[in-house]
C-alpha cells in the first residue's frame, strides 16, 4: 500500500488519472474495462504475479498494445530482468528507482498516448469528456457528504483518508480541465 502512496506521490505532477490496484486480476479487469497509456507491475503480487499479469495483458487485443514497466525490488535473480522483458515489458526498474526517471519514462508513454488520440476537440472525443466530467462530479459530491459523516470526522485515520481522496480526485478535475482546455 505505500508502495502505491509513493508511485502516486512521484507521478502527481503528470497530472493523469492514476489508477491504483491491489493485485494482477484487478490490473487485468481495471485495463479490459478502461484504456490506459502505461502500465507499472510489480513482480510480487497477490494471485498472479507480474510476469502472469504481463502475459495476460499481452494476450487480449484490447491491452496488448499498452506499454509495461516493471518496478520491483532489486533483490531478485539476475534473469528476473529477462523474464520482464519477456513477459512483453518494455522496461524493468528495480527499486530503489530514480523517481525522476519513472516519472519521465511515464511521461513519454502518456505524450505517446495523447498523441494517438488526436485533438481534444475531434468529434467522438466531446461527449466522452462531458461523460467523464459529469462521473467526476458525482463522486466530488459523493466524497463532500462522505467527509462530513460523523464517523469520518471523529477517526482520524478516516479523516486522512477521505483528505487523500479528495487530493486525488481535485487532480483527476485539473487533469480533465486541462485535457478539455487543449480544444480551445
Amino acid at each position: 500500500m505505500e508502495n502505491l502512496v509513493a508511485l502516486d506521490a512521484i507521478l502527481a505532477p503528470l497530472n493523469q488519472i492514476l489508477v491504483s490496484v491491489q493485485s494482477g486480476e484487478q490490473a487485468l479487469q481495471a485495463l479490459l474495462k478502461d484504456d490506459f497509456a502505461v502500465v507499472l507491475l510489480d513482480i510480487v503480487m497477490p494471485g498472479m504475479d507480474g510476469f502472469e499479469t504481463a502475459a495476460q495483458i499481452k494476450r487480449h487485443a484490447k491491452t496488448r498494445d499498452v506499454p509495461i514497466i516493471f518496478l520491483t525490488a532489486g533483490i531478485g535473480p539476475p534473469e528476473q530482468a529477462f523474464r520482464g522483458y519477456a513477459a512483453g515489458a518494455v522496461d524493468y526498474l528495480a527499486k530503489p528507482f530514480d523517481p525522476w526517471v519513472l516519472m519521465s519514462k511515464v511521461s513519454i508513454f502518456v505524450d505517446l498516448y495523447l498523441k494517438q488520440l488526436g485533438p481534444a476537440g475531434s468529434p467522438g472525443e466531446r461527449p466522452q469528456l462531458t461523460q467523464v466530467s459529469g462521473r467526476l462530479e458525482e463522486v466530488e459530491e459523493t466524497v463532500a457528504v462522505l467527509r462530513q459523516l460523523p464517523a469520518v470526522t471523529k477517526d482520524a485515520d478516516a479523516e486522512q483518508a477521505t483528505a487523500q481522496l479528495a487530493r486525488r480526485i481535485g487532480r483527476l478535475r485539473k487533469a480533465l480541465d486541462e485535457f478539455g482546455d487543449g480544444d480551445a
